[in-house]
């Protein structure tokens, strides 16, 4: 009997879902696929400055876990820029937070969260 899946816990949806070159179909071999949890594992440790250990928590998985969740995105993100490739998030076996006051910290973008660029 398979182990049962351990939801990964989301923040929130991205903005946008497609990422590439502008002349390409998504499709087939054009595209290259990320999970909600790739996304949300790369925005936490990337772009928040988390710790492995901190995206877990966050995550609600194991540090491991996000060690391979973290890998897995980056190699896709490099496959996209490299080879010319449509990156398209989707999918996944996540959850999103409810927001304030359940256990959602620091980088939580449901709890009025504004990235400054």
């Amino acid at each position: 009997m398979p182990r049962p899946i351990k939801w990964r816990k989301v923040c929130s949806l991205p903005e946008s879902n497609k990422f590439g070159p502008l002349d390409l179909n998504v499709g087939g071999e054009h595209c290259v696929k990320m999970t909600v949890d790739e996304y949300e594992a790369i925005r936490l440790i990337d772009l928040e400055g988390f710790t492995q250990e901190e995206c877990a928590r966050q995550m609600n998985v194991a540090r491991t876990t996000v060690q391979g969740i973290y890998a897995e995105a980056r190699k896709k993100i490099a496959q996209s820029l490299v080879n010319g490739k449509i990156l398209l998030i989707e999918g996944g076996e996540y959850r999103l937070c409810e927001g304030l006051g359940n256990g959602c910290g620091r980088g939580c973008r449901r709890r009025g969260y504004k990235r400054n660029l």
